[in-house]
């Protein structure tokens, strides 16, 4: 179509230059005759003067006549060749206007066609690339799949021993289990016997303990403890001294029946002093005689005795473990003197309680506690739990 197109308007340029062309020969034809008949009546004319009665006088107006005739045939030809000549050319530019459209509009498609060719060869291009990439992928995973399943095959051959260990394993389990179940019973019996063993020796700790505190007790049943003797009295005198005359201020009266009072050893307890502590350190002293030190305690406990006015307390020396259960009751020993139930701390450590025109003993604290719940008057008075709680406190 480009090709027709453009053979139409090469056409078209050659009839337009072959219509000039004829209008130039005609207007040449034209004007050679006219001159030529010019030429002729110049030459008629200079002919007619030379020979006037050769041409008759009609032939001359016949002959402008159709002159005239012929240059207004001329001249309508003209025009008419002019219009028609216009109107080619217009319709001839029209088609060429038209034509050099469709030319823009072919070069435009033509552009297009040719960037949608690049378009099509760079994607043709891209697309064998990413065939070649695919291919290559493709590669890759039949090696990857390959090696997955020479994997999987290594994994199964390595899980199917793996197996047959855990199996072998597990038996081994097994027979050591019912081992382990045989000799369970077995060992069961054994800790059955031995925990019968372990109560024997502790009910035998227990025993051997109680006795140890109690030979304890009896090895110092001949000791008094002196409490609150202030220790600058040692730097004037000994304490074999000051404990004589301690019974003689307030106790004369044994010093009449005995005599002087024998004193086998006395001394601080503990012997060496510590600067922290506030309170003076106890005084034991061991007497030859046991009468003399029970009749020396009866009378600490109907009174208070004194030594340059301060107050000494004298009390019965024991084992360290009775003297700490004994400490346990104090808080409901005052309790229970104020209450008015006479209370007293039995040897080792039972206390004793005078209620309702009977006396009570207990040894422990619990059987203490389980007796005033059951009685709800002594319950509201007896705070027990708080009251040991805060004697435990102290004693830490």
């Amino acid at each position: 179509m480009r090709g027709a197109r453009a053979q139409t308007n090469t056409g078209s340029k050659e009839g337009v230059n072959s219509s000039k062309q004829q209008k130039k020969k005609k207007e040449i034809t034209i004007d050679s005759l006219y001159t030529g008949n010019k030429q002729g009546a110049n030459k008629t004319e200079d002919g007619s003067s030379n020979n006037k009665s050769e041409i008759p006088t009609n032939w001359k107006q016949a002959l402008e006549e159709l002159k005239m005739q012929f240059k207004t045939q001329l001249r309508e030809a003209e025009d008419n060749w002019e219009k028609n000549l216009k109107t080619k050319i217009s319709h001839l530019e029209t088609e060429a206007l038209e034509l050099k459209q469709e030319n823009s509009v072919l070069k435009a498609k033509i552009n297009q066609l040719e960037n949608e060719a690049k378009e099509m060869k760079d994607k043709a291009k891209q697309m064998k690339d990413e065939v070649k990439k695919m291919k290559d992928e493709k590669k890759e995973i039949k090696d990857e799949i390959k090696r997955m399943k020479d994997d999987f095959q290594r994994k199964s051959d390595q899980k199917e021993k793996d197996d047959q260990k855990s199996k072998d394993e597990i038996q081994s389990l097994r027979t050591r289990i019912q081992q382990l179940e045989s000799s369970d019973l077995t060992r069961q019996q054994d800790t059955i016997k031995q925990n019968q063993k372990n109560e024997k020796i502790e009910e035998n700790m227990k025993h051997l303990i109680h006795k140890t505190e109690d030979l304890e007790n009896r090895s110092r049943r001949d000791n008094l403890r002196i409490n609150g003797l202030p220790e600058d009295h040692d730097k004037r005198k000994s304490l074999d001294i000051i404990l004589q005359e301690i019974i003689f201020k307030n106790c004369p009266d044994i010093l009449e029946q005995e005599g002087k009072v024998e004193i086998d050893r006395i001394h601080r307890s503990p012997p060496v002093l510590n600067p922290q502590l506030t309170t003076p350190r106890n005084v034991i002293a061991k007497f030859k005689n046991y009468q003399t030190k029970e009749k020396i305690l009866q009378a600490a406990k109907k009174k208070s005795f004194r030594y340059h006015g301060t107050t000494v307390r004298i009390t019965q020396d024991l084992a360290a473990s009775t003297l700490k259960k004994r400490k346990a009751w104090n808080m409901i020993f005052r309790k229970a003197r104020k209450l008015g139930l006479l209370p007293r701390i039995n040897y080792p450590a039972k206390l004793t309680i005078f209620l309702q025109g009977k006396v009570w003993s207990f040894n422990k604290i619990e059987e203490f506690q389980e007796f005033v719940k059951k009685r709800p008057d002594l319950n509201r008075k007896f705070d027990v739990q708080a009251q040991n709680s805060r004697e435990s406190s102290k004693g830490n």
